[in-house]
């Protein structure tokens, strides 16, 4: 499904002419299956970001492979990395992200609409999935009317309105509250048991690790663990 290898990113910091290079990413090797949990632990300034970015093509390592679906998506262009991201790929963001000024119905629908899919079939798909994350009650809503956990169903939902195979998943539940993240948790226990979906979880809180398959930890641009699929 997922296979990574031999990844490596480094950032240039500081001024013109005192100029420090900083490894992100060093040598990261792992592979995911299809329909697993995968949740990446760090600390803020670990990696597990940078890695979160460059497996859905926001940014391009320095070297090394990185193979969805038998594709070879590090080299990708900026056209091409935006294609495949919208076939490939949902997002679930802590900030969630959605668009102030859209109703819930209207920001689920979204990637629906860059796809070119028509107005009917936008219509449906998108009542049956507020359907299923229990928000269909609330589709004319604006996202300043809901509470934080019916946001993030909202981003759920948009997240998975293209029926896309991967979900990934940046500290789902940080702005949320003890209650709603167990809430948010089971939901994607659920979507993943329902639909096959792969989610790759990337946290720093243990609780969120503990509904993972897998769990590998991130220190320093180095990943470790993660159990029998580590190349």
């Amino acid at each position: 499904m997922i296979t990574v290898q031999s990844l490596q990113h480094t950032f240039i910091i500081g001024k013109k002419g005192q100029e420090k290079k900083v490894e992100v990413l060093k040598d990261i090797n792992f592979r995911i299956e299809q329909g697993e949990i995968v949740a990446i632990v760090g600390k803020s300034g670990s990696g597990k970001s940078t890695l979160l970015q460059t497996i859905a093509g926001f940014m391009k390592p320095d070297s090394g492979s990185i193979i969805v679906n038998n594709t070879e998506i590090a080299g990708f262009t900026e056209k091409q990395s935006t294609a495949f991201r919208l076939d490939h790929f949902g997002f679930i963001f802590q900030n969630f992200q959605l668009l102030s000024s859209q109703t819930v119905f209207e920001n689920v629908e979204l990637p629906l609409k860059l796809k070119g899919i028509s107005p009917a079939i936008r219509k449906k798909k998108v009542s049956e999935i507020l359907t299923k994350v229990e928000l269909a009650g609330v589709a004319d809503h604006y996202p300043n009317e809901l509470s934080g956990g019916q946001q993030q169903r909202v981003s759920i939902a948009r997240a998975m309105i293209t029926n896309p195979p991967i979900i990934l998943a940046d500290e789902p539940t940080g702005s949320l509250d003890s209650q709603t993240e167990k809430e948010i948790l089971t939901l994607i226990q659920q979507l993943n048991e329902q639909d096959n979906i792969t989610f790759i979880i990337i946290t720093h809180d243990e609780e969120v690790a503990s509904i993972a398959d897998r769990k590998f930890r991130m220190a320093d641009g180095v990943l470790v663990g993660g159990m029998a699929h580590v190349i």
